[in-house]
């Protein structure tokens, strides 16, 4: 099929949705979130009032499938792990325990965003002048920080390695207050505003522009249970906060149930994104 006209939509400098008008009458439409999250690419026949899915090459489907399959394991468990560290530390004996919990909570959060990261990676894209999908050859990196999706999904890859300098700190022993807050707090917080940065941009990418309720659409329900989750552990960041004249946190229990409740956004989310799939 050739194209006669190209309408792009998005945000700012990115592009998260394309209409081609066909010279057959039809149209074909490409979304950011959609083609790399389903492979799909939407295709309107003339005179159809519904447009008809038209799936990516079978390498991309399966490429697809596994990524997606791994991402949702990870922030699935991951986010279990940190539910389960923010208990101990509510009600367990304090000690070392719920740390390590957290370490390998993160160690899950590391796991789902390269996973994520590689899904924009090695998305199919679109081919000029066809209304179709193609793979690309396997890539472990690249750098494209003009697309939506892979700034979102690069962002949050950072922000769950910050994480993990907090997480390491954690475990540390004899540390005064001063180096807990430097150490511990200050990259607890940098990751989470990295963490909302990026669901900001997640937002933006599936309402293709101005963030709005999508109650339609999977993609917007695991992106908004995300971003929820990400303001609910930077609010438990800022309560994390030790004081040097007490040494104290600013309020130890919002701290551990804002991590708990984050957790389990994130846990949440995980398991909608396992059905987020071509």
């Amino acid at each position: 099929m050739s194209r006669t006209e190209e309408i792009a939509e998005g945000a700012g400098p990115f592009t998260t949705r394309l209409t081609w008008r066909l010279t057959d009458g039809g149209t074909a439409v490409w979304e950011s979130r959609r083609a790399r999250k389903r492979g799909l690419l939407g295709v309107r026949a003339a005179g159809e009032h519904e447009a008809r899915s038209r799936t990516a090459d079978s390498m991309s489907v399966r490429r697809l499938r596994r990524l997606n399959a791994v991402a949702a394991s990870a922030f699935t468990v991951g986010g279990g792990f940190f539910a389960f560290g923010a208990g101990v530390a509510q009600f367990g004996p304090g000690d070392a325990t719920g740390a390590w919990i957290y370490f390998v909570g993160g160690l899950c959060f590391n796991t789902g965003g390269y996973a994520s990261l590689l899904q924009s990676v090695n998305a199919p894209r679109k081919v000029s002048g066809t209304a179709g999908l193609t793979s690309q050859s396997w890539r472990w990196w690249s750098y494209e920080p003009s697309r939506i999706d892979w700034l979102s999904t690069f962002v949050l890859l950072v922000g769950t390695l910050v994480f993990g300098v907090d997480l390491v700190s954690s475990l540390l022993q004899g540390l005064s207050v001063q180096q807990v807050d430097r150490l511990v707090w200050a990259p607890d917080v940098v990751g989470c505003v990295l963490f909302l940065v990026s669901g900001h941009l997640a937002l933006v990418e599936v309402c293709h522009g101005r963030p709005r309720a999508l109650p339609g659409e999977l993609g917007w329900w695991i992106v908004a249970v995300n971003q929820l989750g990400s303001v609910l552990f930077f609010v438990s960041a800022l309560a994390a906060f030790t004081r040097p004249a007490t040494g104290s946190l600013v309020n130890v229990d919002i701290a551990d149930w804002g991590t708990l409740a984050g957790a389990l956004c994130f846990s949440v989310a995980g398991v909608l994104q396992a059905f987020e799939h071509p």
